[in-house]
């Protein structure tokens, strides 16, 4: 993770900020699909309640080539700024951006309907205490492909660390192990 790409999303008095970044994530993690990529990180230097307005992509240099000669942008091109392949900083501190599931969901309630495991007096209870135990982290709103269903990703960050660790990274960009540059 010696390299970055910088992609800035630009203001647009139509689109709130969520949207867009959850359009640009989706075209970025059709991207590593595409390329079967599991050495590419990604990282949200500006987030606060939201992700911000900064995916920052992380990998080598041969991979990040790989990845704008892929043309993954497509018509976000008018939406964001792109910034070139550049070296990472020399001191930077590390950190994990990776997934984080809610252990409650209406789709499981669905599931446990179904096989059996709560009865139907027993859903509103469930629904109570999952909404009690929502998810504050920001996320990206993505649409399955397979079902066509929206569904948020939740994403977390881990505490800032001094030295890099090394290992791969799922198709999202995310690692709950392997670390990214953060600056």
């Amino acid at each position: 993770m010696d390299y970055y790409i910088d992609i800035l999303l630009l203001p647009d008095p139509e689109l709130p900020l969520p949207i867009l970044m959850s359009a640009l994530f989706s075209k970025f993690h059709k991207a590593l699909c595409d390329l079967r990529s599991t050495d590419i990180g990604v990282s949200f230097p500006k987030r606060g309640q939201n992700l911000g307005n900064l995916m920052r992509i992380h990998g080598n240099l041969k991979t990040l080539t790989t990845l704008q000669e892929h043309k993954w942008i497509g018509p976000m091109m008018g939406y964001c700024k792109i910034g070139n392949i550049l070296p990472v900083p020399l001191k930077v501190k590390y950190c994990t951006v990776f997934r984080k599931q809610p252990t409650m969901s209406t789709a499981k309630l669905r599931r446990l309907i179904k096989r059996g495991s709560i009865a139907e007096d027993e859903t509103t209870r469930y629904k109570s205490k999952m909404f009690s135990q929502s998810l504050t982290e920001p996320f990206i709103e993505l649409r399955s492909n397979s079902t066509g269903r929206r569904h948020k990703r939740f994403i977390s960050f881990g505490p800032l660390q001094n030295k890099p660790v090394t290992g791969s990274f799922d198709q999202f960009g995310f690692s709950s192990t392997a670390t990214v540059p953060w600056f």
